[in-house]
């Protein structure tokens, strides 16, 4: 049974430093990974030419309660509370819409991307990232030598 794979390539040419989206759609539209795709909702922001901010809605956590790391071209979060108080387990809750469960999400990196530096105020945790390429990756321009000039030289 041949399965169609929806490409979304076309739609990441101009890309905002990460690579590899298009699996990361393939396997949710094929239903992997689809309980906790949603949580906690996330935007990806472009800032500059290589500058870059994830921004997640962890409303309920702390700073000790998020872990990020980044190694080998992917960056993880980790959300996970695990100082409730006694007072909040006393609660009857009527209606619990504010969702503090652990999660865990990682982005792919795109080679060079390096996270900068990470915030969290008013329920948002923002994390900075920069691509900075290493000069041999630079692009560089060229001289064209003039061969008359070559040969000038030589005859000297």
């Amino acid at each position: 049974m041949s399965r169609n794979v929806l490409s979304l390539t076309p739609l990441f040419r101009s890309t905002i430093g990460f690579d590899k989206f298009d699996e990361i759609f393939n396997s949710v539209l094929q239903g992997e990974e689809t309980s906790n795709i949603s949580y906690p909702p996330y935007n990806i922001e472009k800032r500059g030419e290589d500058s870059y901010t994830i921004t997640m809605a962890v409303a309920g956590f702390k700073d000790r309660d998020i872990t990020i790391n980044s190694n080998n071209n992917e960056l993880v979060i980790t959300g996970n509370i695990e100082d409730k108080s006694e007072a909040e387990d006393k609660v009857e809750y009527l209606h619990k819409g504010i969702a503090t469960r652990a999660f865990e999400r990682s982005f792919k990196l795109a080679d060079h991307m390096i996270v900068t530096d990470a915030s969290l105020a008013d329920g948002l945790l923002r994390i900075n990232l920069l691509r900075e390429l290493p000069e041999e990756k630079k692009p560089r321009l060229i001289p064209i030598n003039n061969q008359k000039a070559i040969e000038n030289k030589k005859s000297k």
